[in-house]
């Protein structure tokens, strides 16, 4: 598999941010165990350059890590055409045990480089650098699972077997597969679908009196709630099937790439409400996290509860 085009740009890339994230990694051990803003050895000089340059490369291998989880999408997607079974991304990320690892971790890797980048913009704010030691030191923790990522990646291509037939995104998001998501359908969607309204409304309480903790809070369970009931209540009007669940098909052609729209305003709104704490902690409260993340939030909920509501116009029944 290694041998395809789309998955050689993503293993070339890996192995260059992999030698750079080294790079960086020992850079900030020397950091966080050497720095001493109010020395003026040469060691110190030498810290804060390579701190500097360390910051770039961290800030470039997160840019350029957004566009390829996007592409790393599209890739899977393409490789259904040639695994028997798959249908769509959902049948290659089930076609080893890696997968459904891998794309959590790329999801939450996303979000930690995010908090990272947000400690950065703080710190450099400050003539003292106050915060330096702190963003490298939480690099060193996060380092680790950025190297898990590297490595789940190259085993996930790796182990793909193209005359395996798999299952499909119809099978892996209902009721009879054997799967976590496929417990959930046990369960009314009627009570995801309230508990999606019901947080995006605290999210809406929360800006108004604008307590960055609650508010970061309300937002990790709007994350995981909103792709809980996408999948179990708001997907099958996208595809207007009642027996069509899947997370992955909404960002094929067939439904207007809607998938990549709901799915970064969803993780643009979220990162921005977490961002709120973390910017609370570290500095003054920035009021203009707040804005951005009930923005976000705000147009994918509208967005995807128009899909039920235009169907029932046309329609005159429910799907759920």
């Amino acid at each position: 598999m290694f041998l395809n085009p789309q998955i050689l740009s993503i293993t070339i890339l890996d192995i260059i941010f992999l030698l750079f994230g080294v790079i960086v990694f020992f850079i900030s051990i020397k950091i966080y165990l050497k720095w001493d803003f109010n020395s003026s050895t040469s060691l110190q000089y030498t810290l804060e350059k390579q701190s500097f340059l360390s910051a770039v490369i961290i800030k470039y291998i997160f840019y350029l890590k957004l566009p390829l989880f996007l592409f790393f999408i599209f890739t899977l997607d393409s490789l259904s055409n040639i695994i028997v079974g798959a249908m769509c991304a959902a049948g290659v990320i089930d076609a080893t045990s890696y997968g459904m690892s891998l794309f959590i971790l790329k999801i939450a890797n996303i979000y930690l480089f995010g908090i990272w980048l947000l400690i950065h913009s703080i710190d450099i704010k400050y003539p003292n650098l106050e915060f330096t030691k702190l963003k490298f030191g939480y690099f060193i923790l996060i380092f680790g699972l950025f190297i898990l990522e590297i490595i789940l990646e190259l085993m996930l291509f790796n182990s793909i077997d193209v005359s395996k037939m798999v299952s499909c995104c119809g099978t892996l998001y209902s009721s009879s597969a054997t799967s976590v998501i496929s417990s959930i359908f046990s369960i009314n969607s009627h009570i995801f679908v309230y508990a999606f309204y019901f947080i995006y409304l605290l999210n809406i309480i929360l800006y108004k009196i604008k307590n960055a903790y609650a508010f970061a809070f309300s937002n990790i369970l709007f994350l995981i709630i909103s792709i809980v009931s996408l999948i179990i209540f708001f997907s099958p009007y996208i595809y207007e099937l009642p027996t069509h669940h899947c997370p992955f098909c909404i960002l094929q052609k067939d439904y207007y790439f809607i998938g990549y729209i709901l799915y970064i305003a969803l993780f643009i709104g979220t990162f921005y409400g977490i961002a709120t704490a973390v910017s609370s902690y570290l500095d003054k409260q920035n009021k203009s996290y707040f804005k951005i993340s009930i923005i976000f939030i705000s147009i994918y909920t509208i967005i995807i509860s128009l899909y039920p509501i235009m169907y029932y116009i046309n329609n005159g029944v429910w799907l759920n």
